[in-house]
């Protein structure tokens, strides 16, 4: 068996200048999930300050929203396989 991942999209990972707000219900999962605290201060395990910095002010066009979002909703995504050189691999299946 081989340890590839399966992914269906290649998605570029874009840059904006400011940073962009989350929605209510990205924030309401990310705390859920863990990675964001109740003061609204993201907290992904391995992930340092300065990236969560850029992470903030970076989207993907989602093959499967099919819209611009903003990279955090992306990464928390069950699409997200892995993010590479630039682009986010997807799995791409229908989000219900």
């Amino acid at each position: 068996m081989s340890d590839e991942l399966k992914f269906k999209y290649e998605v570029e990972i874009k840059s904006v200048e400011k940073r962009q707000m989350l929605s209510k219900e990205v924030k309401e999962e990310l705390k859920s999930s863990g990675m964001m605290d109740e003061k609204g201060k993201l907290k992904i395990k391995g992930v340092s300050p300065k990236m969560l910095k850029r992470m903030k002010q970076e989207f993907v066009d989602c093959p499967v929203l099919k819209k611009d979002i903003q990279f955090i909703p992306c990464f928390v995504c069950p699409n997200f396989q892995s993010r590479v050189t630039g682009k986010v691999l997807c799995k791409g299946d229908s989000l219900n």
